[in-house]
């Protein structure tokens, strides 16, 4: 995979407590940054398909549940 450099800044006391959660659990910090960042992409993503989906119509559960009883299915 392709890597390209990000720089930012954070507050002082966030990178002092990601570095020392990194030293003590071994995890490289690059690491826990970039899966951070998925993590928070997926959520959004996560977010926006739910907008969609509550968007689409619905049919009630009982109606459902009713449809296949009658028709022998359930």
């Amino acid at each position: 995979m392709k890597s390209k450099q990000l720089a930012t800044k954070i507050d002082a006391s966030v990178k002092d407590a990601l570095e020392a959660l990194c030293e003590e659990r071994g995890i490289k910090m690059n690491r826990f940054i970039e899966d951070a960042i998925l993590d928070k992409l997926e959520e959004l993503e996560d977010v926006e398909e739910l907008k969609a989906l509550r968007k689409e119509s619905y049919r009630p559960f009982s109606e459902v549940l009713s449809e296949l009883k009658k028709s022998g299915k359930l």
